[in-house]
């Protein structure tokens, strides 16, 4: 398999966490749901491909996301794998049921604007963060991590541009609450690496630093490198993405593919930056998926290293 020659840039960090997010939001999109004993084998492969953070499941009312109804099934086959395996709760039902079978990290889901918001959660954005509060008390008072996801950071489908200031005040709220990780989400995939820059430092002076922020970027424009790079180039250490470029959003029908995990990686490879991912098992593993899917993955790297080895 042909690799990046590698040309280091001392101005972007030696080394990047790669926040797995296949398992979870990839699959949740599906039209069908994946059986839950291939998701297991997933999270498996993922794993031993050198992912250290993947988020395993969600702990949704299954007439939400029925195609992860499966988590009680499914978490008890994966949660002794040496890896951290966040779970995302949307209240303190949620919780109760990743508090059971022993989760050791969970995350809310939040939005930056009113319309997702009332689409995602049938509540205002205040009325979401209130919701969250009692469930984030009570995961820190478990000792667990906390992330708070926050979507429509850059663009949102029926409000258009999001004001930097409006990111900027639910953020702030979601690390004052005691989240431990911020992840900024381009749900649709409309920002620029301008604007990225332009988040990013307002939230700085707002006092949430950049060693609290992860980015979530989607490919709907063939922006997530140049917009991953710009958060690099800021001083973002923790990039989420999705193995084989899964995913898209059951509630914006205009988001498609996150990032791809593999073409991260083969950027941050050519950058000299460590992931402790290993492409080639990565990009099979996201064949294996593919196959199990009965699609092509849209992964550019997939198919271009997968194609070489045909």
């Amino acid at each position: 398999m042909s690799l990046p020659m590698t040309v280091r840039d001392p101005a972007l960090p030696g080394r990047v966490r790669i926040h797995e997010v296949g398992a979870r939001d990839g699959l949740q999109n599906e039209k069908t749901a994946v059986p839950t004993e291939v998701k297991a084998e997933f999270v498996r492969r993922l794993a031993a491909a050198g992912l250290t953070t993947i988020e395993a499941t969600s702990f949704v009312h299954p007439k939400w996301v029925p195609q992860l109804a499966d988590a009680e099934e499914l978490f008890p086959r994966v949660r002794d794998l040496p890896v951290r395996l966040p779970v995302l709760v949307p209240n303190e039902r949620g919780l109760d049921r990743a508090l059971a079978l022993g989760a050791r990290e969970v995350a809310v889901f939040a939005s930056a604007t009113e319309s997702f918001a009332k689409a995602n959660l049938n509540r205002t954005v205040d009325e979401a963060l209130a919701m969250f509060a009692p469930t984030v008390t009570r995961a820190i008072e478990a000792g667990l991590k906390v992330r708070g996801y926050l979507s429509m950071c850059f663009g949102d489908p029926w409000e258009g541009a999001v004001p930097v200031e409006q990111v900027v005040r639910v953020t702030k709220a979601l690390a004052d609450m005691g989240c431990d990780e911020l992840s900024l989400g381009d749900t649709i995939g409309v920002a620029t690496p301008g604007h990225v820059g332009a988040l990013l430092t307002a939230l700085n002076e707002a006092g949430v630093p950049d060693s609290r922020l992860a980015v979530h970027f989607h490919d709907t424009y063939g922006q997530a490198l140049s917009n991953t790079l710009a958060a690099l180039r800021h001083g973002v250490t923790t990039v989420d993405a999705s193995a084989g470029g899964l995913g898209g959003c059951p509630y914006a029908k205009s988001a498609t593919g996150n990032l791809a995990t593999e073409d991260l990686v083969w950027m941050l490879d050519g950058l000299g930056i460590e992931t402790g991912v290993d492409l080639t098992a990565l990009t099979a593993t996201s064949v294996w998926m593919a196959d199990q899917l009965g699609r092509p993955s849209p992964s550019r790297t997939v198919r271009a290293l997968s194609h070489k080895e045909s």
